[in-house]
């Protein structure tokens, strides 16, 4: 069995591979270790290896691994899953990032939560790029009114756009999933509305995963969201 090392070295060559073929520039892609309903020892062997950003799902077992980590002084924590408006305060205060945004009052909500006293949080509004009943997100036409009432928000930084869709659809059509959010990134970054400043403004797109993260990165991703491939199967 390989360990996580080696398999967060088999993910790494993987992306340095696509970014490679993409013609995109060497380390302009990220790579985030999914570790939902990962024990936080193997974080920790994660972390130890190299990986320093994690996305977690569920916000209480987030919470008892950030506590349980606490002592990995670079470790990045980023929010993947459902967002409930009653549970934002703790996401404003222990997450560095949060993807899933996907309404004004969620992000009304950790502007105000997050204070002013630490660094913005980072933020990516989440996309139902194929209107499936099935999946949270905006609609790609409510986008644009709703970043531009996110960008006038204190406390937090709006980065980019996230998706997720159906893996199982066939190559051709996840291929078009994955341009036409990163052409609804485009062209928000081309609007009147582009970001707050210009090293950290709309430079984000949160796509891919372990079985397509190669079509990602030709799409334009700079976060891959990996766990399966880096920590094995779930039990």
């Amino acid at each position: 069995m390989s360990s996580i090392a080696d398999n967060l070295g088999t993910v790494t060559r993987r992306i340095q591979k696509a970014t490679l073929k993409a013609g995109r520039a060497p380390g302009s892609v990220q790579l985030m270790a999914v570790s939902k309903t990962r024990q936080a020892s193997d974080l920790r062997a994660a972390y130890e290896a190299g990986q320093k950003a994690f996305g977690e799902n569920y916000l209480q077992e987030a919470l008892t691994k950030i506590d349980a980590l606490a002592d990995l002084s670079e470790i990045e924590w980023h929010f993947i899953g459902p967002i409930q408006s009653n549970k934002t305060r703790q996401l404003a205060e222990a997450f560095d990032w949060v993807h899933s945004v996907d309404r004004l009052k969620i992000a009304r909500r950790l502007s105000e939560q997050r204070g002013g006293s630490g660094s913005p949080l980072n933020v990516c509004l989440q996309v139902n790029i194929n209107e499936e009943d099935s999946k949270a997100g905006c609609l790609l036409g409510d986008l644009p009114a709703l970043a531009r009432e996110v960008m006038t928000l204190p406390n937090i930084s709006l980065r980019g756009l996230m998706a997720i869709p159906d893996p199982d659809q066939p190559e051709a059509d996840l291929r078009a999933s994955f341009r036409k959010l990163a052409d609804a990134l485009q062209a928000l970054q081309q609007n009147e509305y582009h970001g707050k400043t210009p090293d950290t403004a709309l430079d984000t797109l949160s796509i891919g995963m372990s079985a397509d993260l190669e079509l990602a990165i030709e799409a334009g991703a700079t976060w891959v969201r990996v766990g399966t491939a880096i920590f094995g199967a779930r039990d």
